[in-house]
């Protein structure tokens, strides 16, 4: 299972305006693993950036005027993702962009979609959550993941955190790597040597529930909240432990 944490910087906000894609960071998981095998690339847009877009990410035409254009890495970039699940927060807004460079370059190309299935946070989180906040900061409050460096949005930084929480939403884990450790000795008064497992040895396989299952959990809670008239256990017990680790 081959997955590509996704997120773009942009000229503005509306691709149907001329705007153009400046910036494209990709996180590697696979099977749920953080590879490091990761995909960066600063764009030459061939127009000016909106003002407003250089207070968020902090990207100036100077600094892009030696950059490739979409064109130059297009086959590259598409090669890097095609046949994976592309985990994108708010997708609508990074897919739309994609498309349009994508289009004006060549349109046999076709439409992303056509090169990768792509999965949503925010309307993952949406479904988890209904009636918070589900900005990237607010989940990463929510799910305690550090994002102290993002003063300035980052295409590879934010990759980089969305990768984290998606793991972590969806009930995974970054930092465990079976195979790395160093051995552990063996204590002195110990008259049974620990037991390695071979290093030749595949990695086991974990399941977890995908993205869609997650949205189908999420609504299965709603309607027995609303057969109980209140909310159901499943909830409560989840906010009681949300509170707990709060205390």
């Amino acid at each position: 299972m081959r997955q590509i944490v996704l997120d773009t910087e942009t000229t503005g906000l509306e691709p149907k305006e001329g705007h153009r894609i400046i910036e494209i960071g990709c996180v590697e998981l696979v099977q749920r693993r953080l590879t490091g095998n990761n995909y960066h690339q600063y764009l030459q847009p061939d127009r000016e950036i909106d003002s407003g877009a250089v207070d968020v990410h902090g990207i100036t035409n100077e600094f892009l005027a030696d950059k490739p254009r979409f064109a130059d890495i297009a086959e590259g970039f598409l090669a890097y993702i095609e046949g994976s699940e592309l985990i994108i927060h708010n997708a609508p807004f990074d897919v739309a962009f994609l498309n349009h460079e994508l289009h004006l370059l060549d349109q046999d190309l076709g439409s992303l979609e056509q090169h990768c299935s792509i999965t949503d946070t925010l309307a993952m989180a949406r479904q988890l959550r209904p009636g918070q906040r589900n900005s990237l900061d607010a989940l990463c409050k929510r799910y305690q993941v550090d994002n102290s460096q993002r003063d300035l949005h980052g295409a590879l930084l934010d990759a980089e955190i969305l990768a984290d929480l998606y793991l972590r939403m969806t009930g995974g884990q970054t930092s465990l790597e079976l195979g790395r450790e160093e051995p552990q000795t063996v204590r002195k008064d110990s008259s049974v040597a620990p037991r390695r497992v071979a290093q030749e040895r595949p990695p086991l396989r974990i399941i977890r529930a995908s993205g869609e299952e997650l949205q189908r959990h999420a609504r299965r809670l709603e309607e027995i909240a609303k057969m109980s008239g209140g909310i159901s256990i499943w909830e409560r017990l989840e906010a009681g432990f949300e509170a707990h680790e709060r205390d």
